[in-house]
């Protein structure tokens, strides 16, 4: 089935009057992640208020965030606490850096209580500003530590198909979307990338996900040999994988993936960016899934995306080869100027307190059988192909032939027409191609789960009638 693509409007008020805020927006700034000559007609969305799980925009529209804003805002858009910690923190100590062995003591309290509250024992705890910068670190990270311990062949990288670690140059190359690599020259030597965990859409005829699974990791395995072990530093993956489509992994996948890194003795890299700080029921996904990282990234509801702060988490093998690598070349040369910033160390550590004062983590798990039902009966749809998800994220998939799995032509237009549809009825969700998103802040409430859905299924009843 063809959509027709020219159609889709993307924001509730499209027009651009000459000397409102949206013409001054299209004549100044340019936006990540868009159609810019889409965006000169249609002009931007403008938010201009929040409260709880709502955003309100500059029509007076008050939409659900039904995305959290970028999978980020756990806590809602107006928590006090946070507010207030900042506040506090900026009257006391604006800003100072970690450099030269300085720090403050936001940053100490902040890597303190990340190492005490951390799925596997880690020993040091460094500070960025986006996830981005955390993968990104991670990936020096890597070469860092095999040049300390006397292995300066085992650099490579293997990342995912569909997998989503950030947009810097290296972490880009992580990434395994086409629209990330595009005109950019990218991925960089030494990033590789293994098959995508979708039992849905790449299973075999009658494969059971085990088996499923086993043959991923077959092929991990296939293509370390290929390489030659003795080149294959790091593997990096989400424990489910975000933005690549909400891809929830299969039953026994990385068990059995971790098990071929250790047999080749390569780290792994557990990308909690999104999953991580209760989004699938626990502190972190590596719990969920049973993940056993020697580095750990971290970002978004670190603050509520109050703040930029992201982590990355190493264990003590890396950090005694980062030891012995600074005191051999005389400083460890990576960090950022606001690594540890006093004021976003501050608000993220306030937030963890948040989630153990309020037991968003226990709400979290009495409110996620409710959304993945109501997320599960989309399947009802007779063009929503898969719905999966886990804990409060999850996605439902368009297809033009359900039996089939076949997708729309062109593919992505559904998606965003389904979306635009969904905001005329209040609630912001997210296209990823064809692939619908939900990632509601933490805080939702059954009642408002339910508010939600029932948008999104008269939205989807709207398009489905129109096609």
């Amino acid at each position: 089935m063809t959509i027709d693509a020219t159609n889709v409007n993307p924001a509730v008020a499209p027009t651009v009057p000459g000397n409102s805020d949206a013409s001054r927006d299209v004549a100044s700034y340019l936006h990540p992640y868009t159609n810019h000559a889409t965006h000169e007609q249609t002009g931007p969305h403008i938010i201009t208020g929040g409260d709880g799980i709502y955003v309100t925009d500059d029509s007076g529209h008050k939409l659900i965030e039904g995305m959290a804003g970028l999978w980020c805002t756990s806590l809602g858009f107006s928590e006090k606490r946070l507010v207030d910690a900042a506040t506090k923190q900026l009257n006391i100590l604006p800003y100072y850096h970690t450099f030269a062995s300085k720090s403050t003591n936001p940053a100490i309290d902040l890597a303190e209580k990340l190492l005490e509250i951390a799925p596997v024992p880690m020993s040091k705890v460094f500070f960025a500003n986006s996830g981005s910068e955390a993968t990104d670190s991670a990936v020096k990270m890597v070469w860092y530590y095999h040049n300390a311990i006397g292995q300066p062949e085992k650099k490579k990288i293997i990342s995912r198909k569909k997998g989503y670690h950030g947009v810097t140059v290296a972490a880009a190359s992580m990434t395994g979307l086409p629209g990330n690599h595009k005109l950019f020259d990218l991925p960089i030597d030494r990033i590789l990338h293994t098959e995508t965990p979708h039992y849905w859409r790449d299973a075999l005829p009658g494969e059971e996900e085990e088996d499923f699974a086993t043959r991923l990791a077959e092929q991990l395995e296939d293509l370390i040999q290929a390489e030659g072990p003795e080149t294959v530093g790091a593997f990096i993956a989400e424990p489910i994988m975000g933005a690549g489509g909400v891809i929830v992994p299969p039953r026994t996948y990385f068990e059995k993936i971790q098990e071929v890194l250790k047999r080749y003795d390569i780290l792994f890299i557990a990308d909690e960016v999104i999953c991580g700080f209760g989004r699938t029921g626990r502190m972190f996904a590596s719990e969920t899934f049973r993940l056993k990282p020697d580095m750990i990234t971290v970002a978004k509801q670190l603050s509520s995306a109050y703040l930029p702060i992201s982590a990355l988490f190493i264990n003590e093998a890396i950090y005694q080869a980062v030891k012995k690598g600074s005191d051999e070349v005389g400083t460890f040369g990576h960090g950022f100027t606001y690594s540890g910033h006093p004021v976003a160390a501050a608000v993220a550590l306030e937030t963890l307190k948040i989630y153990e004062d309020d037991g968003i983590i226990e709400h979290v798990r009495s409110v996620m059988s409710p959304f993945q039902k109501r997320l599960k009966d989309l399947n009802k749809f007779d063009h929503v192909g898969e719905t999966r998800g886990h804990g409060l994220i999850g996605a439902f998939e368009l297809v033009s032939d359900k039996c089939a799995k076949t997708p729309f032509d062109p593919y992505g237009a559904a998606g965003k027409a389904v979306a635009a549809k969904c905001l005329e009825h209040g609630v912001i969700l997210r296209a990823l191609g064809d692939t619908v998103a939900f990632c509601p802040p933490l805080i939702i409430t059954e009642d408002q789960i339910h508010t939600m859905f029932d948008a999104v299924e008269a939205a989807l009843t709207e398009w489905h009638s129109s096609l």
